[in-house]
C-alpha cells in the first residue's frame, strides 16, 4: 500500500515539502531503550505477542481468534513514553492499534491508528508517511506542567495545564498500554467495514521502546520522594521544551494535516474545554462542527490516519459526533 499512488503531483509536491519542513525542526533525542522484560508483559493474547530473539522488538499479532497486548509493569507518574512502531499492511479496515497510557478506567494519553474514522473526544490527522511501510517513532510526553505528542520527534500536539482544568489535567500514576485488536462493530461508521480475516496476521511491530518516569508500585500506588527529582530531570530533557523552529513545524503540520478538532466543535463544546488553545487560522479552516470546511486542503490517502486522544474517558471516546 503506497499512499503516493493516490495522491494528485500537487498534492505529491506540498507534502514533500511539508516533509522536508518537518525534518528539518527535528533535533534527535537522547533516548534510552530497554528490552521488553525490563518493563513490559503480555497483557492479552500472551501467543500473538511475540518477541525477538534479544528481546528489543516486540510484534502484536492479530488472528481470527484473538488480538493481543502488553503493558508496562509499573504504574509511572510522568515520563516520556516512546516506541516505534510499525503498522499492518494491506487490506486492514476495522484493525486498531493503540499506544496509550491509562489508569484503570479513566484519562487517556492516546495514540490510535486504524483505517477507519472513531469519534470522540480527539484530534484526527492525516500522516505524511505510510505508517505500514517502515517503522516511525510515536512519543508522549507528560510533565506536572504540560502534555506533548510526537511523531519522529516531531511535536504533533501541547495540552498545557492551566487551573481552569483543574482534575482534567492527569495527575494519578498510570501504566503504558500497546493493543492490537478488532474493532469492526464500531471502528468504521459503525461497524460498515469488517476486518477480513483473509489477510490475516495482522502484525503490529514495536521496537525501540522508551520508558523514562517515575515508576510507582502496581500495589502500593504511593507516590516516592523520589518522583519530584525525576520530574525535575524530565522537565529538562530537550524533549520537554518545544523549540520556535518545532513549534513552527508544529503549526505548519497541523495546518495541513489535521482534519478534525473537537476544539473547533462548536456544536458539541459552545465553550471550548479549558485545554484547547484555538487558533484563528486553524478555526477558519474548520466547520462548527469541528470538520474541515468543503474546499479546505483535502487529502485521499483516507487509510493513512492518526488521531490524539487526551483527558477524556474511554466511554466518551465512543460517543458520535
Amino acid at each position: 500500500m503506497d499512499i503516493f499512488h493516490s495522491l494528485s503531483k500537487r498534492i505529491l509536491f506540498f507534502s514533500l515539502l511539508l516533509l522536508h519542513l518537518l525534518y528539518a525542526a527535528q533535533a534527535d533525542f537522547n533516548i534510552a531503550t530497554i528490552p521488553f522484560n525490563k518493563g513490559y508483559y503480555p497483557l492479552f493474547g500472551d501467543n500473538n505477542v511475540v518477541r525477538s530473539s534479544d528481546d528489543k522488538s516486540v510484534n502484536l499479532v492479530l488472528n481470527q481468534y484473538t488480538g493481543s497486548g502488553f503493558k508496562s509493569s509499573d504504574l509511572y507518574n510522568h515520563g516520556f513514553f516512546s516506541a516505534k512502531i510499525k503498522l499492518p499492511s494491506d487490506y486492514t479496515a476495522g484493525i486498531v492499534v493503540a499506544f496509550y497510557r491509562k489508569k484503570g478506567g479513566g484519562f487517556r494519553l492516546m495514540f490510535m491508528e486504524m483505517e477507519a474514522q472513531v469519534e470522540g473526544e480527539k484530534e484526527r490527522y492525516y500522516l505524511w508517511f505510510d505508517p505500514s511501510r517502515e517503522f516511525h517513532r510515536y512519543s508522549i510526553l507528560w510533565t506536572s506542567n504540560n502534555i506533548i505528542f510526537y511523531i519522529d520527534n516531531i511535536p504533533i500536539r501541547e495540552i498545557v495545564r492551566s487551573d481552569a482544568m483543574g482534575g482534567d489535567f492527569p495527575s494519578k500514576p498510570m501504566s503504558l498500554y500497546a493493543t492490537i485488536w478488532d474493532a469492526s462493530n464500531w471502528a468504521t461508521s459503525g461497524g460498515k467495514y469488517k476486518v477480513n480475516y483473509k489477510y490475516s496476521p495482522f502484525v503490529a511491530k514495536f521496537t525501540d521502546l522508551a520508558l523514562d518516569g517515575c515508576a510507582i508500585d502496581p500495589i502500593q500506588d504511593v507516590l516516592s520522594t523520589s518522583c519530584s527529582k525525576n520530574d525535575d530531570q524530565l522537565k529538562s530533557a530537550n524533549y520537554a521544551t518545544i523549540t520556535p523552529k518545532q513549534r513552527s513545524a508544529m503549526k505548519k503540520f497541523r495546518q495541513k494535516y489535521m482534519y478534525y478538532s473537537y476544539c473547533y466543535d462548536i456544536i458539541r463544546y459552545p465553550i471550548a474545554p479549558p485545554e484547547c488553545v484555538i487558533d484563528p487560522v486553524e478555526r477558519h479552516q474548520f466547520k462548527d462542527t469541528g470538520r474541515l470546511n468543503f474546499g479546505s486542503r483535502r487529502h485521499r490517502h483516507d487509510k493513512i490516519k492518526v488521531q490524539v486522544s487526551s483527558m477524556r474517558t474511554y466511554e466518551d471516546q465512543q460517543d458520535e459526533d
